[in-house]
């Protein structure tokens, strides 16, 4: 980020520049992507009874956000670039994005095999950026020393910025719709119904189901199951319990097992 800096403001190179602010951010944010994944490790207790997992899923919109902030920055530099185009001088330019994009591809490599994992992969946007940001400033480097083209620099600054929104944008629906308690992908309420009613023996009815995620990897469900036999409760609960794990990957839910009219139906709407 140093080297970025101080070579972007010798050398007026936007992408340069651009980039250390990337990183400056990126220091920030891999490091509140381990804090939370660390602090997701804890157990549960008194005041969290599902433990520290969602952490990391704030962490990911945190980052998310500063992605928005750092390419929004981008934006409003490129264009006041590209209405008045500076000199910026190539080599050394052309030298730190060989380094940078060294760096950030080593980096890059060890955290793009976790997309499951929406911590991670905000973090892997980040570092991303910073990726791309030195196949900018190269390209820059080149084209100046070759063509003189000033425009390269802002325009391929843009790009960038274009990929950070992207980006940022997936990250946060994603972290967000999990904040907000949004049914997992893969997940199909309607679908949970009809096939516990149709493959679980003595189960009639199924209803007040709810869908969400602790984390983006970890779907979770609750339902209540009306059941026409009570000596055949135990077995209704493994059966549901079993196709939800096979069909819907969800590992940990919580039935409800009723014999008559649900005590929850008053009052309440169904679900």
């Amino acid at each position: 980020m140093v080297i970025e800096l101080v070579a972007g403001l010798m050398t007026n190179a936007l992408v340069l520049i651009a980039d250390a602010g990337h990183m400056f951010l990126d220091a920030a944010a891999l490091g509140l992507a381990w804090w939370s994944a660390a602090m997701s490790r804890k157990g549960d207790d008194e005041k969290l009874s599902y433990g520290y997992h969602r952490m990391q899923v704030l962490a990911a919109f945190i980052n998310g956000l500063t992605l928005v902030a750092l390419a929004i920055w981008i934006t409003v530099e490129s264009f006041m670039r590209l209405a008045s185009p500076e000199p910026i001088l190539p080599l050394p330019a052309l030298v730190v994005g060989l380094i940078g994009l060294a760096v950030n591809f080593i980096a890059y490599r060890w955290l793009h095999g976790s997309h499951d994992n929406l911590n991670v992969k905000s973090a892997a946007m980040h570092v991303l950026g910073d990726l791309l940001g030195s196949v900018a400033a190269i390209i820059a480097g080149l084209s100046v020393l070759f063509f003189g083209w000033l425009y390269i620099d802002p325009i391929l600054t843009l790009l960038i910025a274009f990929i950070l929104f992207r980006g940022a944008f997936g990250v946060l629906k994603d972290s967000v719709m999990i904040l907000l308690e949004g049914v997992p992908p893969g997940v199909d309420i309607n679908e949970i119904k009809t096939k516990l009613i149709e493959n679980c023996l003595s189960v009639v009815d199924v209803h007040h189901v709810h869908a969400w995620s602790l984390t983006s990897n970890r779907p979770m469900v609750t339902l209540h199951a009306q059941i026409n036999d009570n000596d055949q409760a135990a077995g209704a609960i493994e059966s549901i319990k079993n196709i939800l794990k096979r069909e819907f990957q969800v590992d940990h839910s919580t039935i409800q097992i009723e014999l008559e009219k649900c005590p929850d139906s008053q009052g309440s709407h169904d679900h």
